[in-house]
């Protein structure tokens, strides 16, 4: 931990405008040359205002120096946001180490290990889970599903950004060690393993294929689902699974795309079973 602040310039008030601009404005203005620079040096500017207010040079110099390429899971990510907060702040203060070098490239290098452990954790991990949980509570219709996976989904990262960025300003260039080296290695495969187990689990739970053929041998009946179910449950949703994996993964065919040809095979799957229990 870094000594407490004997004397800082940045107040609360001033913090919470950066922490709130980066939350709600952290893909603004994207594009493959900045991604979420522009985002981030917009949050930054409350900062540049408070420590530069009669250094119009500087505050200009501190935004440009933070309008290069950036791109990082934007809720993990406040944590950065917090750190480069409080460097600036430090730098602002006299500390010559603290030049504009040292701060791009800690900033640089800690947002691809955040972002790595980002992604394990709110896309792999989070909301899956949350989404499964909400899937169940809309089983039978009900509208507990949606409300909750909206507002457990909004605290969370709410109360989770905000911690990580004051975290970060008070941790400062220390906090470095949390994201970088073989513990972030480690933690980054744990939460990627654990996202691809829930995944597991809410596609065995929710994704659902099955044949509904009965073969008719004279007195002999010959139930193909039940046949399958004994060899391997649920073998059908994890070749369908597998397949669209397949398809998103490897050929790029987006999400849109697999729904919109799901709906027509299950459509002409269901007129296929029509017309041949018909005939039967």
């Amino acid at each position: 931990m870094e000594e407490k602040r004997t004397y800082q310039l940045l107040d609360k008030a001033t913090l919470k405008k950066s922490y709130i601009r980066w939350m709600m404005f952290n893909l603004v203005a994207t594009s493959f040359e900045f991604l979420e620079a522009l985002g981030f040096s917009y949050s930054m500017q409350p900062v540049a205002d408070k420590l530069y207010k009669d250094r119009p040079e500087e505050r200009k110099a501190m935004l440009q120096r933070h309008a290069i390429f950036y791109n990082t899971e934007p809720q993990l990510g406040a944590l950065i946001n917090g750190i480069v907060c409080g460097l600036e702040e430090q730098r602002a203060l006299g500390k010559k180490e603290l030049d504009d070098e040292f701060i791009n490239s800690l900033k640089i290098g800690l947002m691809g290990p955040v972002a790595g452990i980002g992604d394990s954790m709110i896309p792999g991990m989070l909301i899956p889970i949350l989404l499964s949980i909400g899937m169940g509570l809309s089983v039978n219709g009900s509208v507990l599903g949606p409300l909750f996976y909206i507002i457990a989904f909004n605290s969370i990262i709410l109360i989770g950004s905000r911690f990580l960025f004051f975290k970060g300003y008070e941790l400062g260039a220390e906090s470095v060690d949390l994201f970088v080296g073989k513990k972030a290695q480690k933690i980054t495969q744990a939460f990627s393993l654990l996202g691809v187990i829930v995944v597991g689990g809410v596609a065995a739970s929710y994704v659902n294929l099955s044949l509904p053929f009965v073969l008719n041998f004279g007195e002999a009946k010959i139930d193909v689902q039940g046949i399958l179910d004994g060899i391997f449950p649920k073998l059908l949703p994890l070749l369908l699974v597998i397949i669209s994996w397949f398809f998103m993964s490897k050929k790029g065919v987006s999400p849109m795309k697999m729904i919109g040809s799901y709906f027509v095979l299950a459509f002409g799957g269901v007129g296929i079973v029509y017309l041949i229990r018909l005939f039967m």
